[in-house]
């Protein structure tokens, strides 16, 4: 994918983007009180999923998923036989990727007489986030994406069609979103930002830091709170060599409490040479992520890899998480990351069967050319790419 202009970023119009959080919080925990006082309230358990998701996304406020846990079980003590309640819990357990769960879940909301479109929405979800059923899905995302009226669709379609490869009509659904964008809301302007800062950052087979920094950089300023922008932004920043710009956009997202930020201050310490501080920050990290993965491994799995694969230099746990990571979502990024850690803890001939497995499982989508994994394919099938299928 190519791109001979890169074009100013324009700003929407859209509320402050502090406003906007302060106004989050107080919204989440008025619902909470509301929930408290009536726990069957029709649509308030609803709006908390939505807020605490938006405050776990957007401000990296990590705890909203134990207080989604807490809702989906208080609601199932209140109503244990409902579909509303079925379907929240299928919604929480999809927050924290248990994805077998929030299956099983989703069957029973259903049973109970859930309402279609919400079922079909959270299947898609899991389907896309697993790795299923992947013509379908993204039939049936171009078909809702279509809609009138139904704006929201168009960030998990721009999502689906990265992971496929075709990245081209990805930022095309993005840019589209953007433009149509009928809110003055900057959450999810910012996470249209973010989403094409990662295009074009991470995703492409050859990334574009600078577009991808002014996305992020965009995303920002819609949003000064949203602890993943800074993050992304920061590692760019980094390796650009622009330590006292990446410290500066982390400092303030400490507060979160997302180990994300530990570990990379961990490394603009390291690429200063402040060891001590280094050290100090990638304890942080550690203990961040073990806590999570504690919680919620399935959830934060392949972040922890990442982290043990490079500065936290466990490659044992990194293949420990993997595995896990592997087992719960066989999609073409788990198989991508499950060999590296297999490579870096030394065992090759799990990296090599872990290769096969990819190959037969995603080698017809345009992503796989571009994926480390096609090096393998070539050299142990000669059969041209077009000539294969993804499962479906």
């Amino acid at each position: 994918m190519t791109q001979e202009a890169e074009p100013e970023v324009e700003r929407i119009t859209a509320t402050a983007g502090d406003i906007a959080a302060i106004n989050l919080e107080s919204a989440r925990q008025r619902s909470w009180n509301r929930f408290w006082r009536t726990p069957e309230l029709p649509g308030v358990a609803e709006l908390i999923v939505e807020q605490e998701q938006m405050t776990a996304q957007f401000i990296g406020d990590l705890a909203a998923f134990d207080r989604l846990e807490t809702l989906a079980n208080e609601l199932i003590r209140a109503e244990p036989l409902s579909a509303r309640a079925a379907l929240i819990a299928a919604q929480v357990a999809c927050s924290t990727h248990r994805f077998a769960q929030a299956r099983e879940s989703l069957v029973q909301a259903v049973a109970c007489g859930a309402p279609a479109d919400a079922a079909e929405r959270l299947l898609l979800t899991l389907d896309q986030a697993t790795g299923e059923k992947l013509n379908a899905v993204l039939a049936t995302r171009r078909a809702r994406a279509a809609r009138p009226d139904r704006w929201d669709e168009r960030l998990p379609l721009g999502a689906l069609l990265a992971d496929l490869g075709h990245f081209d009509e990805a930022d095309r659904t993005y840019s589209q979103a953007l433009r149509d964008y009928p809110d003055v809301s900057p959450f999810p302007l910012a996470s249209l930002c973010f989403q094409l800062g990662v295009l074009w950052g991470e995703v492409v087979a050859q990334p574009q830091a600078e577009l991808a920094a002014r996305w992020y950089r965009t995303a920002i300023d819609y949003l000064p709170c949203y602890v993943k922008a800074r993050v992304h932004l920061a590692e760019i920043y980094l390796d650009q060599g622009r330590t006292d710009d990446a410290r500066g956009l982390l400092v303030p997202a400490l507060q979160s409490g997302d180990p994300e930020v530990s570990w990379r201050l961990a490394d603009i310490a390291a690429s200063a040479g402040d060891a001590d501080e280094a050290a100090l920050h990638l304890a942080l990290a550690r203990t961040g992520f073990e806590a999570l993965v504690a919680k919620h491994p399935r959830a934060f799995a392949d972040h922890a890899v990442e982290f043990y694969l490079s500065s936290g230099s466990e490659p044992a746990r990194a293949l420990e998480l993997a595995r896990l990571n592997l087992s719960n979502r066989p999609t073409l990024r788990a198989y991508e990351q499950a060999r590296c850690a297999a490579l870096a803890a030394g065992e090759a001939d799990t990296a090599a069967n872990w290769s096969a497995d990819a190959c037969e499982r995603w080698s017809g989508i345009a992503a796989f050319r571009g994926s480390p994994l096609a090096q393998h394919f070539a050299a142990a099938d000669p059969t041209p790419l077009e000539h294969t299928h993804v499962r479906t």
